[in-house]
């Protein structure tokens, strides 16, 4: 695909010579997001300031039937933001101002190149935060949080961006602005809000963001738990939520992530751990101190040969740091690894990362695992060696089979990744065809077009090589819990 060379030229004049990206070295830092395995080079990349110039943008490009693709840090996992050859790539970044914190509300409104940290760094002295904290969060965007439905270690407690997004200002593919919702929780009519929110950028581009913040809480207590296995701490995660007690967050890592972990900073997790639990609690002082006791003893009674609490402030950031560097940490210990994002219910955790460890016996590649274990959110990050023949292939042959162990134990294709380029073709597996029918036709409905970030999240022929199979049966709806409507 050729544009025009008026069309550059068009944008040029409305954002500015230095805000239109045509060269090809640097075009280049665009051709991917953190899934390097999917790259294609954008015709341009267009850097718009405000809500304005993205309709400008998207006016333009729905006139010329040009595909776009809307992007924010580019720190998203899953092929979301890869752009379109020949298409236009329309980067969020310049759109990074706190436009309002309204304290008497708990509302903050910001564009979507707001880095996620950045909101609770902006109401900290106010003793407010924001509770989606992905582990990225430092340099994420809230555009991209909203794109994924992103959500973090204290998703458990606190949920997911959905439920502190409360309004958008949208831009449809045709360039038309929307308003939905505001800084009232209560919304009138159709929710298309929740539509949007975690669409992956394939219904319009979200250009302003009202939040819901949160008062930081009385009291704050750090657990570390060190286990000989896997087993051990999966159990004790299944029996701590029996007990009825809510950590705001219950993360787990094996072995090989605590290897690579203290190498990259050194936290000082238990040595010769299998897996470590770390559960923080939150509230009021009293309840703290209770669900403390509580969990100390389950960790206990499951073989923790190790259980500590944080001494300090500094000492629990260095507990989180550890658990927040992971991914970047497999470094140390793989030249390449394959990021995958399942979901499983909690009482089948054991269950499922014993089936990891067989499949990652058979295929020859290590598994480290770390993972939100509070709601079951796997993040198995498959090792293997990109220069030695075949290896990539089978790292993503693995990461596939890990998948269909997820939706086979009755869980889900993506917790907070997204599915994206990298499990489109995957969909088949969880979605009758019916269902998929549904979702495109949910998209034409915004997009008639389908201009809007095409050959994401619903698989096509093109993309997969074949139409979509065969539905297979839920595992929910084997054991008689779900129904197929």
């Amino acid at each position: 695909m050729a544009l025009s060379p008026s069309f550059a030229a068009e944008l040029r004049d409305v954002l500015g010579a230095e805000h239109v990206i045509t060269e090809p070295e640097q075009l280049r830092v665009y051709e991917c997001d953190g899934l390097t395995g999917h790259r294609a080079m954008p015709e341009l990349v267009v850097l718009p300031g405000s809500t304005e110039d993205v309709q400008t943008v998207l006016r333009a490009c729905h006139r010329e039937r040009v595909p776009f693709v809307a992007r924010g840090a580019g720190t998203g996992l899953s092929g979301g933001a890869t752009p379109v050859a020949g298409g236009v790539v329309v980067s969020l970044s310049r759109m990074n101002r706190i436009l309002e914190i309204d304290l008497a509300s708990q509302r903050v409104v910001v564009e979507p190149g707001v880095a996620n940290l950045d909101v609770t760094r902006a109401v900290a002295p106010h003793g407010f935060f924001y509770a989606p904290d992905p582990s990225s969060q430092q340099v994420c965007t809230i555009g991209g949080n909203v794109a994924e439905n992103s959500g973090g270690a204290h998703c458990l407690k606190y949920g997911f961006t959905t439920h502190h997004v409360t309004g958008v200002t949208f831009v449809l593919p045709d360039g038309e602005a929307l308003e939905l919702g505001g800084k009232s929780l209560e919304l009138e009519g159709p929710d298309l809000l929740g539509a949007i929110v975690g669409s992956e950028g394939t219904l319009g581009v979200v250009t302003r963001i009202t939040l819901r913040i949160l008062r930081v809480p009385a009291a704050v207590r750090t657990l570390l738990a060190g286990f000989r296995t896997m087993d051990a701490a999966g159990g004790a995660v299944s029996d701590i939520v029996a007990a009825g007690v809510m950590p705001s967050a219950i993360e787990m890592m094996d072995r090989i992530t605590l290897e690579a972990a203290e190498k990259a900073v050194a936290p000082g997790y238990p040595a010769g751990a299998g897996a470590v639990l770390l559960v923080e609690l939150d509230g009021v002082a009293e309840q703290v101190e209770d669900d403390a006791s509580v969990i100390e003893r389950i960790c206990a009674e499951h073989g923790a040969f190790e259980i500590r609490a944080a001494t300090d402030e500094a000492d629990r950031a260095l507990l989180w740091r550890g658990r927040k560097s992971a991914f970047a940490a497999m470094g140390r210990v793989a030249s390449d690894y394959y990021v995958q994002d399942g979901v499983v219910p909690r009482t089948r955790l054991p269950e499922v990362l014993r089936r990891i460890e067989q499949l990652s016996d058979s295929y020859g590649l290590r598994v480290g695992n770390v993972f939100h274990a509070g709601d079951g959110n796997l993040h198995p990050l498959v090792l293997y060696d990109a220069a030695i023949d075949g290896q990539t292939e089978r790292a993503r042959e693995l990461a596939e089979a890990i998948l269909e162990a997820c939706v086979d134990a009755g869980g889900s294709l993506t917790g907070e990744h997204g599915i994206g380029m990298d499990k489109a073709c995957s969909m088949p597996r969880m979605f009758s065809e019916r269902d998929l029918h549904v979702f495109e036709r949910l998209r034409r409905a915004f997009d008639p077009a389908g201009l809007c970030n095409p050959g994401k999240v619903i698989p096509t022929p093109r993309l997969c090589g074949e139409v979509p199979g065969p539905y297979r049966p839920h595992a929910l709806e084997r054991i008689g819990v779900a129904e197929r409507l």
